[in-house]
């Protein structure tokens, strides 16, 4: 056990919805968690930290993607290749959800540390403050998440009325029984774990695996970005900025340095092609993480199941063809061969998808909230210091002075900085919401070793919901799903 903990804890064992018997909260402890004294809810925190390896399917249900033969036919994951199909169902009733199972998992820990810490023995009444503040703050990235799996992309005019999912704020596991709130009663709900949070947490921790004031600040920027409020987006952004951890390296990766050949993270101009780029190490190294969470992605580093598109690799272009992004993408199959299919390319690296607050996502959070605002030299400033990370000087310079020209620059950098690893996603189900961007279509196809279109999957707007899976919807009769 990584943790020393001197209560009487049999540690708490999540398992998958196996029986419709047990609650879909997933948690099947093996004894009890008896946590007491103050520092026993301290130290769940220590071992809570988001990590799994397993996918999640919205990484392969940006527009930014393709399959390919031979690669196509024999993608082995179901799911996987029912979500590039953008088909109404990608689990079997039986299936147990990976996006739902891996969330609701720390749901319970969150709740039992919001619920009884406060109550704790020992401690002061700040240091409890402060530890449920920070399980508030995983809470609501907890729902950040669910909400924009399983209701409807935010819409101020609809979203009192649009389901959500079910708000649980107990961590009684005989509760089986749940309805669900609205959008706009799961976005509140968030909105309220964080406003409460901000003041108690401290501006710097030992850990970028804790939550600071900087990281709930930007977690709430980001709520009010997904509800397409930037007015009050950017203020949080520029509070995130202000308020970042000092006990604990923040800063860009320069690119230029560490995808040299024989630099920090491996790059070898003859051997990579074939294989994979490390990258940065998952954690504490990552300078660029500022709230940890991640994912292990076979999609960066071994699978050949979905490669970027031709038109997504030419966003890419510079004058000088010195983004070095490129790097990280591959003409060649895992373990040696040319793809046969021309334009694509296969991602080799890095494993690891940050899904949780780094500083590429909030320069470039803040360089759209910026350009919306009409303030086209403070978009240029966020994305240029981003940029000069990734690329030559000249090559970084973005020369533009239209705030629409900007704002589009700023959706295509998110495409170049985090192409497959599921942002795109997330990015395409609020626009669609947007009057800007809301008569986009989107369709995925598969091409031939020749390039042409064998198959294509349109997006109907339906999908821009997960469906409630089969086993929640079982346990609580009467929910109406998704359509």
């Amino acid at each position: 056990m990584n943790i020393h903990i001197k209560i009487y804890l049999v540690i708490l064992l999540v398992t998958g919805l196996s029986s419709c018997k047990k609650s879909f909260l997933e948690v099947d402890p093996k004894g009890k968690v008896i946590a007491k004294v103050t520092n026993d809810y301290n130290l769940l925190l220590n071992n809570s930290s988001y990590y799994t390896n397993g996918q999640f399917n919205h990484v392969v249900m940006g527009d930014e993607i393709v399959s390919v033969e031979p690669y196509y036919t024999s993608i082995v994951s179901i799911p996987a290749k029912l979500s590039f199909q953008y088909a109404d169902d990608i689990y079997l009733p039986t299936e147990t959800p990976v996006e739902a199972a891996a969330l609701l998992k720390l749901l319970y820990t969150y709740n039992k540390v919001i619920n009884e810490v406060m109550e704790s023995e020992g401690g002061t009444e700040q240091q409890k403050l402060a530890i449920k503040a920070e399980a508030l703050t995983n809470r609501a990235w907890i729902y950040l998440w669910l909400i924009n799996y399983y209701g409807k992309p935010y819409a101020a005019a609809t979203a009192a009325n649009d389901p959500g999912f079910f708000i649980i704020t107990t961590s009684d596991v005989n509760v089986n029984k749940f309805e669900r709130a609205s959008v706009q009663a799961v976005y509140d709900f968030i909105l309220n774990d964080l406003k409460t949070a901000i003041p108690e947490l401290s501006l710097s921790l030992g850990s970028r695996m804790r939550v600071s004031k900087s990281a709930a600040e930007a977690l709430l920027g980001k709520t009010y970005w997904f509800m397409g409020k930037y007015a009050e987006a950017l203020a949080q952004f520029n509070n995130a900025f202000t308020h970042m951890p000092t006990n604990f390296s923040m800063a860009l990766f320069d690119y230029k340095v560490n995808l040299a050949p024989g630099g920090a993270w491996g790059y070898n101009p003859v051997s990579s092609p074939d294989g994979y780029v490390t990258g940065p190490a998952n954690e504490p190294q990552n300078q660029e993480v500022l709230f940890y969470k991640s994912m292990l992605s076979g999609y960066a580093y071994f699978q050949n199941d979905f490669m970027l598109s031709p038109a997504t690799m030419d966003l890419f272009k510079t004058a000088g063809n010195s983004d070095e992004r490129l790097k990280l993408y591959s003409d060649r199959q895992n373990g040696g061969g040319l793809i046969a299919t021309p334009k694509v390319r296969r991602k080799a690296g890095f494993p690891y998808i940050q899904i949780g607050i780094t500083l590429p996502d909030l320069y470039l959070m803040r360089a759209e909230c910026r350009a919306r605002a009409n303030d086209v030299a403070g978009a240029k400033s966020d994305l240029e210091t981003l940029r000069k990370s990734r690329m030559s000087a000249t090559d970084a310079t973005v020369n533009l002075t239209d705030p629409m020209d900007m704002l589009k620059f700023v959706l295509d950098e998110r495409i170049r900085e985090f192409a497959l690893q599921g942002h795109r996603w997330f990015d395409m189900r609020r626009l669609s919401t947007d009057p800007l961007f809301n008569n986009k279509t989107y369709t995925h196809q598969v091409l031939s070793k020749t390039g042409d279109v064998i198959a294509s999957f349109p997006l109907k707007p339906e999908r821009f919901t997960f469906r409630i899976p089969g086993k929640i919807m079982d346990m609580n009769p009467g929910i109406v799903n998704n359509p």
